[in-house]
Order: C-alpha cells, then sequence, then structure tokens
C-alpha cells in the first residue's frame, strides 16, 4: 500500500491508533515523486546497504527497498518500528532496529557486514532540533559510509554549501567542509509532508572525505566557533580570549588577510594557517 498518499496515511496512522509526535519531529512524507528523487539520488545497486535514519511509516522504506538495497532502519518510535515488519518480504533485506540513533552501535552493527573495504550510505529525514548532533556523529565515520543523503531544513541546508563572504557562511559550514564535500541537491515544499512543517526542507548530498590536517581537532574548532558567536567583530576581537589581539593581526597578516578580518572573509584553508600560525612553536 502506497502510504505517501495523504488518504491511505491517514488510514494506516489510525489503524495503528497513532499520530505524528511533534516531540520526534514527526513530520511524514506525502509526495511519491520526492521519494523517489531521493532514492534515485543516492543512486542505489542491490549491492548497496543503506542507513536509513528515522524511517517513521516507511513510505521511503519501501522506495529503497524497491531499489534493491539492503536497507538498515533505525527508528525510535516502537511503535512504527514494529509496523515496518509488514515490509519485510521474500527477496528484501530489511533489517529493524528500535533505537535512538545517537546511541546506535553502529560499529558493532557494521563492521560483520562491512567487509573488502564496502561503505554504507546514509539516508535520513533528520529530527530538525537534532540535525547538528547527529551530523556531527556521522561525518566523522568514514570508515563506514561513503555518504550521506539528508532532508534537513532549508535554511540549514543552505548554511551547509554557504560560501566566504556570505551571511550564511558559519563555524558549522567550516566543520562540515573539513570532514566532506557537501552539495545541495533539492528543495521539498513543507507541503509535501503531514503534518506541514513552518519551513521548506530540502535534500544534501554530502560525500564524506579525509579530513583536512590540522595538528590539533578540537582546538581548532574552539577557534572557529569562537570566531563566529561575535560574527560582526574582527577576529582580533572574537578571539581575544584564546590569543593576544596582536598576535592575530600579526598571523591575519603573514597568511595574507587584512589585520581586521571579520570571521566570514576567511575561507576553511585560511582558518587552517590561521590556527597554525597562532599555534607555531617558537
Amino acid at each position: 500500500m502506497p502510504i505517501y498518499k495523504p488518504s491511505e496515511l491517514h488510514e494506516f496512522l489510525d489503524g495503528l491508533g497513532i499520530g505524528p509526535k511533534k516531540g520526534l519531529s514527526q513530520n511524514f512524507l506525502i509526495d511519491g515523486n520526492i521519494l523517489r528523487k531521493i532514492a534515485s539520488s543516492a543512486n542505489l545497486t542491490s549491492d548497496d546497504l543503506v542507513i536509513e535514519i528515522g524511517s517513521g511509516p516507511g513510505s521511503l522504506t519501501e522506495e529503497l527497498l524497491k531499489n534493491g538495497a539492503h536497507v538498515i532502519a533505525i527508528e525510535k518510535d516502537n511503535v512504527l518500528a514494529s509496523a515496518l515488519e509488514r515490509l519485510k518480504t521474500d527477496g528484501r533485506r530489511l533489517d529493524i532496529y528500535n533505537a535512538d540513533v545517537l546511541t546506535f552501535p553502529f560499529e558493532e552493527i557494521l563492521a560483520p557486514l562491512l567487509t573488502g573495504g564496502r561503505k554504507a550510505k546514509v539516508i535520513a529525514n533528520l529530527p530538525y532540533h537534532l540535525t547538528t548532533p547527529i551530523i556531527v556523529q556521522l561525518v566523522k565515520l568514514k570508515h563506514l559510509f561513503s555518504s550521506l543523503i539528508l532532508m534537513v531544513q532549508d535554511e540549514v541546508a543552505r548554511r551547509f554549501v554557504a560560501k566566504p563572504k556570505t551571511s550564511t557562511y558559519s563555524s558549522f559550514t567550516v566543520f562540515l567542509n573539513f570532514y566532506s564535500n557537501p552539495h545541495y541537491s533539492f528543495t521539498v515544499s513543507r507541503n509535501c509532508f503531514y503534518p506541514s512543517p513552518k519551513v521548506d526542507s530540502a535534500i544534501v548530498s554530502i560525500e564524506l572525505k579525509e579530513p583536512l590536517h590540522v595538528s590539533n581537532e578540537e582546538e581548532f574548532f574552539v577557534m572557529t566557533r569562537s570566531s563566529f558567536e561575535q560574527r560582526r567583530k574582527m577576529l582580533r576581537g572574537s578571539l581575544r580570549e584564546i590569543y593576544p589581539p596582536a598576535s592575530i593581526e600579526a598571523a591575519l597578516s603573514h597568511i595574507g588577510c587584512s589585520p581586521q578580518a571579520r570571521p566570514e572573509e576567511l575561507s576553511i584553508e585560511q582558518f587552517i594557517q590561521l590556527f597554525e600560525r597562532l599555534n607555531k612553536k617558537t
């Protein structure tokens, strides 16, 4: 049954005696074209292992199975997780976990399945309020995943792919590009969901890569986050709690930037150069 259609979805949910839960950010897709576009954007083959986060009623799960992928569905809602059992049929490879993705044992579950250098793909309609922590978790698992196809708020998606010297360029842009190559795929109207959220969404494709090299990742991201916390300030002001302003100005000049530069003016490569210069051992 194509439960992405509104009438079938309502009947399905009524049959389970449930409705969308606001606390779990449950907004269910009701547009078959969008489901097919998401599956198509992942370039799936019968050899693919797909981790689907937030499977919900299973409309996207069914589309992924139609494409021949082996799907591992992670669904926090116990009623919806149980309902996914109906999609298990001969010839369809579906494993279902009623679990919270933030505590999911990816290493334990995937290691036996990913042999010979094989990697999984992640496809997820992320809860809006947990987008950042989930992505922070996933992008660091390059040894397990080759790519992430994610549904997020449109505003957030545009921040992922923002360029320096734009208002949407942020510390998270720097973080994401440190570990991956993000691409904006397409917009998804709020009218494609039930219930309809207050904002439009978008699909982003995130290709994981070897992280860029920096001498201390943790301290580097402390610097970039501090830089953007007061983005209107010059770096010599926003970073003064970490480095002497005179050292910041000298380091900026050394890497070819203005001593009065603000955070949105620096590329990720320039942030790395600035960090290494400020932490250079003399």
